[in-house]
């Protein structure tokens, strides 16, 4: 549910990009750092792992955290600057970068959203417009990123994994990645209001190749499994769509996951 205090408009870097540079994720500085070193948190939106800098806005920003084995610490940053965050890794071990924006309101016509809703696989909200007559109406939305990021310090541990931060739309690797062979696959869980979200697209691209991507949709617990056989920066991502309820400004509230993590050979 929305709260309206909480309600802020896109600013113009969001706004203007093209209508399918909806992707936001977390590039750090590096995804494999040393304890004690300070790791810049990026924050990109754009289309095929190509993004513009997205800063840090304090009127955006509902959390920016990140989470090792000591517990969960804010990201530090200044309004306006690239690397948006700064956080120290004071341990071994994996850690979780998270963003999660407060909702912003965008409006497309009808043509722009319905290839939208295409393009994000939400097919049910397409269908529901049909049988509300509403194919043609502009889309009024409000939209919420819930991205995630995993760097890993020190020796590669399987027994560390990605951990939920409670996000509205969020997505969770189920063994840690730095810990599975090219061979193998990697589960990933959807969750939206922390309950598996069945039946969702999620989509796996890679730095490296970003147009081959991998997709699959959410099996009835929220599950899905890619093999990643490709090094380099991986972003996966979904989104989810409901009908906005209680706000005056908008039809649709969808929410965007991301994670992002980097594989590499073993040495």
């Amino acid at each position: 549910m929305f709260r309206l205090k909480a309600l802020t408009i896109a600013t113009v870097a969001l706004i203007a990009v093209p209508l399918s540079a909806h992707d936001m994720w977390i590039e750090p500085t590096t995804f494999s750092p040393e304890a004690g070193t300070i790791v810049g948190v990026r924050l990109r939106v754009g289309q095929d792992l190509l993004g513009d800098p997205l800063g840090y806005d304090p009127a955006l920003i509902n959390q920016f955290v990140f989470e090792d084995a000591a517990g969960r610490k804010p990201v530090v940053g200044r309004a306006g600057s690239d690397p948006a965050g700064l956080l120290r890794v004071a341990m071994p071990g994996l850690l979780v970068i998270g963003y999660r924006s407060n909702p912003s309101a965008v409006e497309l016509p009808a043509d722009k959203f319905n290839q939208y809703l295409k393009e994000e696989g939400l097919d049910a909200v397409a269908a529901l417009r049909a049988r509300r007559n509403e194919t043609s109406a502009k889309g009024r939305e409000l939209f919420s990123r819930c991205a995630k990021s995993l760097v890993f310090s020190g020796p590669t541990n399987s027994a560390q994994r990605d951990r939920t931060l409670g996000f509205t739309l969020e997505l969770v690797a189920e063994r840690n990645p730095y810990a599975i062979a090219n061979s193998q696959d990697v589960p990933f869980r959807l969750t939206y209001e922390s309950r598996p979200l069945p039946g969702a697209l999620v989509v796996a691209m890679n730095r490296f190749n970003p147009t081959e991507k991998l997709t699959a949709r959410t099996d009835n617990d929220g599950r899905v499994r890619f093999k990643l056989k490709q090094d380099g920066m991986w972003l996966i991502k979904a989104v989810h769509m409901v009908p906005a309820a209680g706000a005056a400004n908008a039809d649709w509230a969808s929410y965007w996951a991301s994670l992002t993590f980097e594989l590499k050979k073993p040495l």
